[in-house]
């Protein structure tokens, strides 16, 4: 009996350190040959279900080589034997086509390239989206502005903050500053502050970026909610007609100043 025990004791030993000494080789091999296998551990399937290599079971395929040029249509198992020559990959680029493109690249940079226009295309389809208010509104206006920025946040959207003066609002700026830290950290829960707050010309600003959708917390919509396009048509016609509105009375509130100035000089 003790001697069954003390066989299994070393049968058990050795399987451990021989499938330590695999894991060893495996790692040196991928010191040394870091793109033989990459990201993915199916070598001939990267992501999305992309063929290569010799996954790829088209009859005929149309080449393209390392420096795009047209190799012609052709068996995958010939167009393979071209990579493998070139110590390349054989990727099937566009499947739905017929026959099927494939080109001849390094699997590693062609991952790299393709995860490089995602993120060009996700930048370009972000919009900055502008909230305009006053250091003079009311409370329930100051959470609806709130609720639309929070909004497009959320739809992955930049936002400006744009707190403008008019008038004798210029001679009291670091309310304007105040009132737009508090909106920015009333959206803490879906954004992040490229910048402080800043003034420019009659206007403080600031912009916020959105959190990664992970991490956003909604404050002000539920978490279904949609953009509404007509509301933000209406919302824009409103800013001009808003803007006209304070125009005016910017006028009217140089004009007081002037007046005051004329009867203190006739006073005098």
């Amino acid at each position: 009996m003790q001697n069954s025990t003390e066989l299994f004791s070393l049968l058990l030993r050795a399987s451990i350190e021989l499938r330590l000494q695999e894991v060893n080789t495996y790692n040196q091999l991928m010191a040394k040959y870091p793109n033989s296998r990459g990201k993915y551990q199916n070598r001939n399937r990267g992501p999305k279900g992309l063929r290569r290599n010799d996954r790829i079971r088209a009859a005929e395929v149309r080449v393209i080589g390392p420096e795009g040029t047209n190799l012609g249509v052709m068996p995958p198992r010939k167009a393979l034997e071209l990579a493998q020559k070139v110590g390349l990959d054989l990727i099937e680029v566009s499947p739905s086509a017929r026959p099927p493109v494939c080109r001849i690249l390094d699997f590693g940079k062609f991952l790299y390239e393709e995860s490089k226009k995602q993120k060009d295309t996700k930048q370009a389809s972000t919009k900055l989206k502008e909230i305009k208010f006053r250091v003079s509104i009311d409370q329930h206006d100051f959470e609806t502005k709130l609720r639309r920025a929070e909004g497009f946040l959320d739809h992955g959207n930049k936002v400006k903050l744009t707190l403008q003066f008019r008038g004798r609002e210029n001679e009291h700026r670091e309310l304007g500053y105040e009132r737009v830290k508090l909106a920015s950290q009333e959206l803490q829960g879906v954004a992040s502050a490229d910048s402080d707050p800043r003034l420019v010309g009659r206007q403080v600003t600031q912009i916020l970026s959105p959190l990664p959708e992970a991490k956003r917390v909604l404050k002000f919509n539920a978490p279904d909610h949609q953009l509404d396009d007509h509301e933000d048509h209406d919302d824009h016609d409103d800013h001009e007609e808003h803007d006209d509105h304070d125009d005016h009375e910017e006028h009217d509130d140089y004009q007081e100043e002037d007046f005051d100035h004329q009867e203190e000089e006739v006073k005098s």
